[in-house]
């Protein structure tokens, strides 16, 4: 960072506020000072998860390996899939008519499993949203199965908004109807959930799953990768539910087939231990530290919204790509007034400590992704930085 102790002096700020403030709510403040990581996946962990994983990966309690020497084929593993499971079900309150799959291959495998098991055999469309970057792709993989018609797209207006329900008109007889719960590229977030009652629901959940509580019973199958609040990068969960296991087509793929990872408790073959292991701890931190989903929206809600503060009383410094409507809590998205000033902003945000700010490589600009391990006290160190950035840069000619 070019001389932060220069600014210090000039507008009396104090610079270890950026990595150091404190917050009342202990439940998600780090034990130690560490880097504050704002990435948009892997994304942060608990730093309680994150303690607990070093220790198992020496020595699991009780087992005579490490975590990453234990088998998959173990009583202990079996267990370990058993309570991320009935943990996930406790959180979601979720019912029995659901199976609870920890698949590999991300969620650019489920843009294929998907339209694999409902459209490849199906006599009509399946229905689309294309909101942004992560719904397009999964798009483009539907349509080598069948035909598939776009509901609504927001590409013409550069993904800032949101369809209201009233501007979606949906065939009741379509296949099946998809969207993106979050855009983490754009930083938009649906706030209900759109669809219709006779039309078989699927969602990309991947960067907002377990972020917020929700009502799954309207939908067929959710999805989630880990990488965003659950995990690390290696493990999908997938909530499917028991009719849509049923319209499995025959002669599938083992490893595309719903029903074999359903049949064999997600240990069809080589789990990912580690990730599975780690996914575990974190609904565990879910469900026993922070309290549930409710007491995670409502921390969730409050670090948007101090970020959100910042940018909307910068007089333009900041500029928010989303619709007020539609932002996201889970990623703020946002730009400066140059791309010259953003290189600048983000080389010195990391020089105190503010780690993944770089906006999506399709719309650069500047992206602060908030998952529930991110702190309200990384988010308070932020909004304090962009702060002081605005102070000194808002009347030079480099603005």
């Amino acid at each position: 960072m070019e001389n932060l102790a220069a600014f210090h002096t000039l507008h009396q700020v104090d610079l270890a506020f950026f990595v150091n403030t404190a917050v009342a709510d202990q439940r998600l403040t780090p034990t130690k000072t560490a880097p504050h990581n704002f990435s948009g996946g892997p994304g942060a962990l608990p730093q309680p998860v994150l303690e607990e994983t070093q220790r198992a990966i020496m020595q699991v309690p009780g087992q005579p390996f490490g975590l990453l020497g234990i088998s998959h084929r173990s009583t202990w593993f079996r267990d370990v899939v058993d309570e991320a499971e009935a943990n996930i079900r406790e959180l979601l309150q979720l019912s029995d008519r659901y199976s609870v799959l920890f698949l590999q291959g991300g969620g650019s495998l489920q843009f294929s499993m998907v339209p694999i098991t409902l459209l490849r055999h199906s006599p009509q469309a399946a229905e689309y949203l294309e909101t942004g970057y992560w719904s397009h792709r999964a798009i483009v993989e539907a349509r080598r199965e069948g035909p598939v018609h776009v509901l609504w797209n927001g590409r013409a207006a550069g993904f800032r908004s949101l369809p209201a329900p009233s501007e979606l008109h949906h065939n009741p007889e379509a296949a099946y109807f998809h969207y993106v719960s979050n855009e983490t590229v754009e930083g938009l977030q649906f706030h209900h959930s759109p669809g219709h009652e006779n039309v078989l629901r699927v969602c990309d959940m991947s960067s907002d799953f377990l972020s917020r509580p929700f009502d799954a019973s309207p939908f067929a199958l959710i999805y989630a990768h880990a990488q965003k609040n659950l995990g690390p990068a290696g493990v999908t969960v997938v909530i499917v539910r028991e009719d849509i296991l049923e319209r499995v087509p025959d002669n599938l793929p083992a490893m595309l087939d719903y029903r074999e990872h359903a049949c064999m408790g997600s240990i069809y073959n080589t789990a990912p231990v580690f990730a599975i292991y780690v996914t575990m701890l974190v609904t565990r931190w879910l469900r026993d530290s922070v309290g549930g989903l409710e007491e995670m929206e409502a921390i969730n809600r409050a670090k948007a919204a101090e970020l959100y503060q910042a940018i909307d009383a910068s007089q333009g410094f900041y500029r928010g790509h989303a619709a007020p409507e539609a932002r996201s809590l889970m990623n703020v998205v946002f730009s400066l007034l140059s791309p010259k000033l953003e290189q600048r902003f983000l080389a010195q945000a990391e020089s105190a400590g503010l780690y993944g700010l770089a906006g999506h490589r399709s719309l650069g600009g500047i992206r602060a992704s908030l998952y529930n391990a991110v702190t309200p006290a990384a988010v308070h160190a932020l909004c304090g930085f962009m702060e002081f950035f605005r102070l000194r840069y808002q009347d030079s000619d480099e603005a």
